[in-house]
């Protein structure tokens, strides 16, 4: 079998300029190429966020009006991977409330959800994953119930918008 690997690579460079986990683990029977997980920062206030899954990326600050990428990846001891972001600087490792944009690539789905804990960060301002299921927060905060789960083709990247 032969692999045309430019392709892939093409779609890799934006990702590196951004320094981005790349290492996704893809089943050779695995037809599509994985999409990305986006955050686009809206708010009029800085976002900090962390890629986690065995292991916790390094901080990365958004300004107003900017957007973090990453490809879906499915990391080997976990398997999902969770975004986390703060609306304050350090805010992962002093237990600052946090939403929680968790997604898991599982051969041509990528499962995902969207949480909050240790309070509601965005209280206020509108929380919006676009994905094939839709998760909207209007006033911020998760509906009664709980989180929502959507799953679609992991080749269609999922957006999580703030404010």
């Amino acid at each position: 079998m032969h692999f045309n690997l430019k392709p892939l690579l093409l779609l890799l460079l934006p990702a590196l300029a951004l320094s981005s986990p790349l290492h996704t683990t893809i089943p050779h029977n695995q037809t599509t190429t994985p999409g990305s997980a986006m955050v686009r920062n809206n708010c009029n206030f800085s976002i900090y966020l962390w890629s986690v899954g065995s292991t916790v990326g390094p901080e990365r600050h958004l300004p107003q009006g900017t957007s973090y990428s990453e490809i879906f990846r499915r990391d080997p001891q976990t398997g999902g991977v969770s975004i986390k972001l703060t609306t304050v600087r350090n805010g992962l490792s002093t237990s600052a409330a946090q939403t929680i944009f968790a997604y898991n690539l599982v051969e041509e789905r990528v499962w995902y959800d969207l949480s909050d804990v240790f309070g509601d960060p965005f209280k206020g301002h509108r929380v919006f994953l676009d994905g094939e299921t839709n998760i909207i927060w209007e006033g911020g905060v998760p509906p009664p119930g709980g989180s929502r789960v959507g799953n679609q083709r992991s080749d269609r990247g999922l957006t999580l918008t703030v404010c």
